[in-house]
């Protein structure tokens, strides 16, 4: 047993080491919505090239914004909404199954004294806690996957949670890029999908203004 925990913590240690090599290797050789765009336009194998890279940066911590971005330039709305939301979905399920099947037995999150009660809430909440988490921003949608694989959570409940909750942000961005596309090439219908996109981003961050504008108005307790 003990040398069993001495090769799951050498395979922690393997995959916490390329994660944090392969993201500062692939922000310093830059990422930019003008190079993928000249990667992908053309290439017949462009949607497969795309899911990778996008699964890439989902392990690797890049943001995932411009990978929907990209889409929307490249491939146009619905196309690109339905690669993004592949890559997406892809991606977070690689990250979640890394940790579930390598290092879960090392780390339990639903025993941590500060964080365990949320964990066991997203453990029994099934996929709708899961939509919840993602539609706040403010954590990182390849932390999230890491740390979800840590814990009793179902896969299914974790694809399908993912997917519905990265949908409005998705379709977000993938609209910006559609908008980019038509302005770059003169369409001037191009307004329409930047107001769709604007429309569909506010709306991904209520749930989040909602529990702010609620715990403010909470009473205070009396000492």
């Amino acid at each position: 047993m003990q040398v069993e925990g001495v090769s799951r913590f050498v395979k922690a240690f393997v995959i916490v080491l390329l994660i944090a090599s392969g993201s500062w290797l692939a922000r310093e050789s830059g990422l930019s919505l003008s190079g993928l765009q000249e990667l992908l336009e053309g290439n017949v194998f462009a949607p497969v090239i795309f899911v990778g890279l996008q699964v890439a940066c989902s392990l690797l911590f890049l943001p995932r914004a411009i990978m929907a971005v990209t889409a929307g330039l490249v491939f146009g709305f619905w196309t690109g909404l339905v690669w993004a939301s592949i890559g997406s979905a892809v991606g977070a399920l690689a990250g979640f199954v890394l940790t579930r099947y390598f290092v879960s037995d090392l780390v339990k999150p639903s025993e941590w004294s500060r964080f365990g009660s949320v964990v066991r809430r997203v453990e029994q909440g099934g996929w709708r806690a899961v939509a919840m988490l993602r539609l706040v921003p403010a954590i990182p949608h390849s932390l999230t996957n890491y740390l979800l694989g840590l814990t009793s959570l179902r896969t299914v409940d974790f694809a399908l949670g993912s997917v519905i909750g990265q949908l409005p942000m998705t379709i977000a961005f993938v609209q910006f890029g559609a908008a980019g596309a038509r302005l770059a090439t003169g369409n001037l219908e191009w307004v329409q999908p930047t107001l769709i996109g604007v429309v569909m981003l506010v709306l991904s961050l209520l749930p989040q203004l909602w529990r702010r504008i609620a715990q403010r108005q909470l009473p205070t307790p009396i000492e």
